[in-house]
């Protein structure tokens, strides 16, 4: 007989308090369900329920086999369950974050292909500049600029974060083009209020690495929104090349300083360590890291 079988037999006659009535929910004579608890009695070498014609009651060994017998019946249910859903895919609530920049011009257009293959997979996408805790946030994979600081989340490499110093020709033409990064002194430069109220732009040219501590004219806690601001003629930006790359194919921002460099940002995919990620996060990871590499 099957040995499992048997055990749900036995956790419903407990349950129904006689054999006839568990042989009336499951549809078996009651001589069936005799047999299936005899099966385990003799299978187990002890008298799990002690019954006569009027009354059944549980030895000490079918006390714990009953607690035994139901917890394995709720874990077979339960992998029974995850493996139906896993053939249907990943599937559920996916909270993503993301710098405000990176996912307004790359991720957000993004996640509609992502969703086409995965239509069971809802996303909450939190865009911010500031360095979010994926666990008190409740956040399940994050996008981070930078170095990082916590040794407790696994990173995945993406390609480097490239800026760029662009403003508009509007701009230009009324207070003139700044050659060396010195003359951005002299400029209206604009900048992120999370780099501080006198931040320096970091350059490398032929003599090595020059810093420019600036006063910005505007500080903004958006790249887009110093985006708009530079097309309108209110200065000079370094931003993320991406975000500005079809601006300046249209002529719309024009590039500044091109005989220096700067240092680009590291770029990473993180999550928690150790965490069992669940096919829905790996999924994920697997496109980030193919869509933005």
């Amino acid at each position: 007989m099957d040995r499992l079988e048997s055990m749900a037999v036995f956790v419903d006659i407990i349950s129904e308090g006689s054999l006839v009535s568990a042989a009336e929910k499951r549809g078996l004579s009651p001589s069936m369900i005799a047999k299936h608890l005899n099966f385990l009695e003799d299978h187990l070498g002890v008298q799990l329920l002690q019954r006569t014609t009027r009354r059944q009651r549980l030895t000490e060994s079918g006390e714990l086999f009953l607690e035994k017998c139901r917890e394995i019946l709720n874990l077979v249910d339960q992998t029974n369950e995850d493996v139906s859903k896993s053939a249907k895919g990943p599937s559920g609530l996916l909270r993503i974050s993301a710098p405000i920049s990176f996912g307004v011009t790359q991720l957000s257009p993004a996640l509609p292909k992502f969703l086409a293959t995965y239509a069971n997979i809802h996303i909450d996408l939190v865009l911010t500049d500031a360095p979010i805790d994926p666990i008190s946030q409740n956040v399940d994979v994050a996008f981070r600029i930078g170095p990082l600081a916590n040794s407790w989340l696994v990173a995945k490499k993406l390609p480097a974060y490239w800026m760029i110093v662009c403003a508009s020709p509007e701009y230009l033409k009324r207070r003139g083009v700044p050659i060396i990064p010195n003359d951005l002194k002299a400029h209206d430069c604009l900048g992120h209020t999370r780099w501080g109220l006198r931040h320096a732009w970091h350059f490398e040219g032929p003599k090595g690495m020059i810093d420019i501590p600036l006063d910005y004219k505007i500080r903004i806690d958006n790249g887009p929104a110093l985006r708009e601001a530079a097309l309108a003629g209110a200065g000079i930006i370094m931003q993320p090349k991406f975000l500005v790359k079809e601006d300046i194919k249209a002529g719309r921002l024009k590039p500044l300083l091109t005989n220096y460099t700067i240092q680009p940002r590291p770029f990473y995919l993180v999550h928690v360590k150790d965490h069992k990620s669940s096919a829905k996060i790996r999924t994920f990871i697997e496109f980030a890291m193919k869509s933005f590499s």
